[in-house]
């Protein structure tokens, strides 16, 4: 194998696991004589697998905005303290998985900024692929920053529009008519909440609204509605602005929107299998595609095994199809991810066996198929196969319930370089033999949209079509030799208006 790949034969000391990680949740509520910051926690605390880096929650009393975030769980962030001392009637809250900018302390969101004497809290998912020159911009008309985000570069944006248009509604649909990327966005003043979204709909936001007229909510995932007795609304639509207050509720068209693009990385592996989008349930989604995938890649077996937890729905539905029996061959050591203390050399060595455990007594002697949701980077399928082997399986066929992932994303997904992703260096039976298996197979791209809901769908990881233009400072150096995806921007950074000619255009719009 070529030096270059070498780091696809297992994780070094810091390297990420063998999964994508979306970068963030957030979730905004309007609820006059409720506990907000409360509310805000058990969501945060519902959407956390979106994001363990750093927690945090904006509280507007209809005076000012507090701030409370820090790195860390949302568990280790608040205390019962911290919420008593924010009472409020709007809220937004935010957990982070970081990937543009830095990942200290000034990246912990909601971004808390000054529009004026009015203080605004941001709340952001996703990624900016042009905020580089847009910062450059700001800084020229003399706009300060701390930090590297892409998220600080939004709030500045919504300011500087906002103290022109004096509507900070104005402000962000001006802002929308520049950001180029994937971002899904809540906002909190001292007496407002707003959200809007992306005009391909790249990044998922949901309306949800709480029962008896008693306020709304917007959340990354329907799972964290529920949390909060929430009723499931809709979608919030690409390129839409909500703004919720004293005044009621209203919506409007934030910029134009363009063809949908909805990410299916949703489906195959980032929301809980709770949650519903687009009219059906994760669970019943992942269910299906496991009943293609077996199907499309037989195999004869004596058990279908699951990788937990994110695994288990598909191996359910390959089990269902195939007619072999489904059985629980993996034990999850749920609390691993839960600690920030690093394990010793000789500890990390042992890998994916910190995670994961073998049940011995349900495989030994076993022909299995192991199914996972994804086979990413490869830097642990090849630790649970022997790990399989070793409590005695005989056989070990495994099967990825999502197509091959072979192109970096730049729309708010942690994919690195291309020469990581294991299905874009090797083939087929390369990646058998590199993860120790007896046979391996994915499931097609054409199988994956049989089983999701019928609407458009972002699919570059897979096919290298990307529906929103990449500008080189992005894409330099991150794909290999020979790769040439669609929707490049040739230029050194993606041309885009100044914030002076969005204003000079919406003057004669008016």
């Amino acid at each position: 194998m070529s030096e270059k790949l070498k780091h696809l034969d297992g994780p070094e000391p810091g390297q990420q696991d063998d999964k994508l990680h979306e970068e963030c949740g957030v979730f905004g509520i309007w609820a006059p004589g409720h506990d907000v910051a409360r509310m805000t926690y058990f969501a945060l605390h519902a959407l956390q697998h979106r994001g363990q880096d750093s927690s945090g929650i904006a509280v507007g009393d209809g005076k000012t905005v507090l701030v409370r975030k820090d790195l860390g769980l949302v568990t280790q962030v608040f205390t019962d303290a911290d919420l008593a001392a924010m009472p409020g009637k709007v809220a937004c809250g935010h957990c982070r998985y970081g990937t543009a900018g830095a990942k200290g302390w000034e990246s912990a969101q909601p971004h808390l900024s000054m529009i004026n004497d009015v203080i605004i809290a941001l709340a952001h998912n996703g990624t900016l692929v042009n905020f580089d020159s847009l910062r450059h911009e700001l800084i020229e008309m003399g706009v300060p920053f701390r930090s590297n985000t892409d998220s600080e570069v939004a709030a500045k944006l919504i300011g500087f529009f906002t103290q022109r248009g004096h509507s900070l509604r104005t402000g962000i649909a001006h802002t929308m008519r520049m950001l180029e990327g994937g971002y899904a966005m809540v906002l909190v003043r001292d007496n407002a909440l707003y959200a809007f979204r992306d005009p391909h709909g790249i990044r998922p936001l949901v309306l949800g609204k709480l029962p008896g007229d008693a306020g709304w909510v917007v959340a990354s995932e329907t799972c964290a509605l529920d949390t909060v007795g929430a009723e499931y609304v809709r979608e919030v639509a690409p390129g839409e602005i909500i703004r919720i207050s004293d005044d009621g509720f209203s919506s409007q068209q934030g910029c134009r929107p363009r063809s949908q693009a909805n990410c299916i990385f949703e489906h195959v592996y980032f929301s809980r299998p709770d949650s519903v989008k687009d009219g059906m349930s994760i669970y019943r989604v992942r269910h299906n595609m496991g009943r293609v995938l077996a199907r499309e890649t037989p195999v004869e077996a004596d058990l279908v095994i699951g990788v937990p937890d994110s695994g288990c729905p598909a191996a359910e539905g390959f089990a269902k199809e195939s007619g072999i029996p489904y059985g629980t061959g993996l034990i999850k050591n749920r609390y691993i991810a839960r600690t920030f203390i690093a394990p010793t050399q000789e500890l990390r060595e042992r890998g994916v066996r910190l995670k994961l455990n073998a049940l011995s007594d349900v495989v030994a002697g076993k022909r299995l198929v192991m199914v996972d949701d994804s086979i990413v980077r490869g830097t642990t399928s090849n630790q649970i196969v022997q790990l399989l082997r070793d409590a005695g399986a005989t056989e070990v066929h495994v099967r990825s319930a999502s197509p091959m992932v072979k192109w970096p994303c730049f729309y708010g997904i942690d994919t690195a370089d291309q020469d990581q992703l294991i299905a874009a260096n090797m083939t087929l039976e390369q990646i058998r033999e590199h993860i120790g298996a007896d046979s391996v197979g994915f499931l097609s791209i054409e199988g994956l949209m049989e089983c999701v809901p019928k609407v458009g769908y972002c699919r570059a990881c897979f096919d290298g079509n990307y529906p929103v233009e990449i500008p080189k400072s992005f894409y330099e150096e991150k794909f290999l030799p020979g790769y040439k995806p669609n929707n490049l921007e040739a230029a050194s950074d993606l041309s885009k208006m100044h914030p002076e000619d969005v204003l000079e255009m919406a003057d004669k719009e008016n």
